[in-house]
């Protein structure tokens, strides 16, 4: 298989996939491509953008979301975000909040594939990394097997080559958000369908996948699996460790021998690094939380990071949790 980052990311995520998280996965996986939370365009080009595109270089390869309906708009956020060192630009046309429907862009656009063509042409226009599309398979009453293909069709034609599908249908009157991501049915066949109709586009699967041997299934092989990557969003954030499997699965490099104590120590590391100039880094221990899922100690681990006084350094807060960890277990053997 040819090592190209797409072949597995994680996904962008609202309130999620900040620069601290996106650290914290790349301590685990040094190869998958990582994702920002979506920036609105308006955002990028009036905004702070330290704050709001700033990453650290040991991140890469990452990928800036945008979010907006407007080319002229979206052109030059993609330019800032390419200036900033991103690897690729994405465009959001598959959230389906409330605010972005008021917007006119997310998953909306999926009504308006000339307009996503346009916009995607103006982006690629000024940037020399590649945009590319995330996208749902249709909206409300949209049948997916016709509108898909056409929405690649008309994308594809002017210039697009890469796509990926949150292989559910979003149901912008009547569902939540959350319920977006769970209550339509899955796809995946249709998305298999249009990586044979559409045989020279880049195709990466996403939604609802859960494990890296589910998601291994979709990778192309002699049995006639065709995706070209995979992208695992709430699985990856909720038991980040399987994050540490990646490269040996998906990129065929050696068995990682770095241990979740390694990734504390790093963890401490990075937080007595950062603190003193970001505050923000204080988020970094709700993206910990799931670092020791199904391990003895889970459950200590989550409350002690969660309970610890706030007033403590994140370092702090995070070697206290760890110390609380270490000493159960010695008491449990």
């Amino acid at each position: 298989m040819k090592n190209q980052p797409y072949t597995f990311s994680v996904a962008p995520m609202m309130d999620w996939t900040d620069r601290h998280c996106r650290m914290f996965h790349r301590m685990l996986s040094s190869q998958a491509l990582l994702y920002s939370e979506m920036v609105v365009a308006d955002a990028v080009i009036h905004g702070n953008r330290e704050y709001l595109l700033g990453f650290n270089e040991r991140e890469h390869p990452v990928a800036l979301q945008i979010g907006g309906c407007d080319p002229i708009k979206l052109a030059q956020a993609a330019k800032i975000g390419a200036d900033y060192g991103y690897t690729e630009i994405n465009l959001n046309v598959g959230c389906p909040s409330d605010r972005v429907q008021a917007g006119r862009f997310g998953a909306s656009l999926m009504a308006e594939p000339e307009l996503v063509a346009e916009c995607f042409a103006a982006m690629q226009e000024v940037v020399d990394i590649p945009v590319t599309i995330k996208c749902r398979v249709g909206i409300d009453e949209q049948v997916p097997q016709e509108i898909l293909p056409h929405f690649l069709k008309t994308i594809s034609a002017a210039g697009c080559k890469h796509f990926i599908i949150h292989a559910r249908k979003a149901w912008l009157k009547g569902l939540s958000p959350k319920e977006n991501r769970t209550v339509p049915p899955l796809e995946y066949d249709l998305a298999r369908d249009m990586k044979t109709e559409f045989a020279h586009l880049t195709l990466v699967l996403n939604g609802g996948l859960q494990t890296l041997e589910q998601a291994k299934t979709e990778m192309p092989t002699s049995d006639g699996n065709v995706m070209d990557g995979v992208m695992l969003g709430r699985a990856a954030y909720h038991n980040p460790w399987i994050l540490s499997r990646v490269d040996e699965v998906f990129f065929g490099a050696a068995p990682n021998q770095t241990t979740r104590d390694d990734v504390v120590q790093n963890l401490i590391a990075y937080a007595e690094q950062t603190e003193a100039t970001d505050p923000t880094v204080k988020a970094l221990t709700r993206h910990i939380m799931g670092l020791f899922h199904g391990e003895k100690g889970a459950r200590l681990w989550r409350r002690c990071l969660s309970e610890t006084d706030r007033s403590l350094s994140t370092s702090q807060r995070i070697e206290n949790a760890y110390d609380a960890l270490v000493q159960a277990k010695k008491r449990a053997d």
